[in-house]
């Protein structure tokens, strides 16, 4: 790429990030804080009102992601946004992935790392929400245990529960190794489980770097690769089993 077109691709990078950090931030302050401040005084039940609303935050962010990065398709199989009390299980490309299923699931939770909720008004948000802390202690954790004692109730009433096996961002695009936390949650709770798979998000928002990426052609797509029920009562069911059977549907 020529140094003139490399320079002017970064100015139009640049620009396009920081109008949706701009909209992320103090545009949520500006339009979104009133409806949670109304939905926690008013709402009967101030997690499912928060969810919704995380929702409709981030379908917004979403269309004005595609309304300024003109070489953007993002397509959502409908197989996807069908999906209701199921555990969901996806890999995990980029920052973007959790606030893209989150836009895709009206009512949805999902696991976020335990220090964000030490985080002030930020993790008040994500208390709020219902959504799940993670630490050290894993399954055994308080905050996990505490979770789970109403996870039932929540699957059952058309709840989503999403997670992303490998813990963390892949920084080369390739498949890490999977954690089995999904995979015990859905036999506790003897739920399906959803197989997800996200392409290109990390073409868009790389890890490791502060721009987006504006200038490319490029699709994000989020597909259905496998819906299981599995015989969680069976004498040959195994935990380590089906997390070799779920790991292998990506390669």
């Amino acid at each position: 790429m020529p140094i003139r077109m490399h320079f002017l691709k970064r100015i139009v990078d640049l620009l396009i990030t920081l109008i949706l950090w701009v909209y992320y931030i103090p545009g949520f302050l500006l339009f979104f804080l009133p409806l949670y401040l109304a939905a926690f005084i008013f709402s009967p039940n101030r997690e499912i009102a928060f969810q919704r609303l995380n929702h409709l935050y981030l379908r917004s962010f979403f269309f004005i992601v595609r309304a300024l990065v003109p070489g953007l398709k993002i397509r959502v199989q409908g197989a996807v946004t069908s999906v209701r009390s199921s555990v969901i299980v996806c890999n995990h490309l980029s920052y973007l992935d959790p606030i893209l299923l989150i836009s895709l699931f009206p009512k949805h939770k999902t696991i976020v790392k335990g220090i964000f909720f030490k985080v002030p008004i930020f993790g008040w948000f994500l208390k709020t929400s219902g959504y799940i802390p993670s630490s050290a202690g894993g399954m055994a954790s308080s905050g996990i245990i505490e979770s789970m004692e109403r996870m039932g109730d929540y699957l059952s009433s058309g709840g989503n529960l999403f997670i992303f096996p490998e813990g963390t961002r892949s920084r080369d695009g390739k498949l890490g190794r999977f954690n089995d936390g999904a995979f015990k949650i859905a036999r506790r709770f003897g739920t399906p489980i959803k197989v997800l798979q996200i392409k290109n998000t990390n073409l868009l928002f790389t890890p490791g770097k502060f721009l987006f990426n504006t200038c490319n052609q490029n699709t994000i797509e989020v597909r259905l690769i496998e819906d299981l029920n599995p015989d969680y009562k069976s004498d040959t069911f195994s935990i380590s089993g089906l997390v070799d059977q779920v790991h292998a549907l990506y390669i």
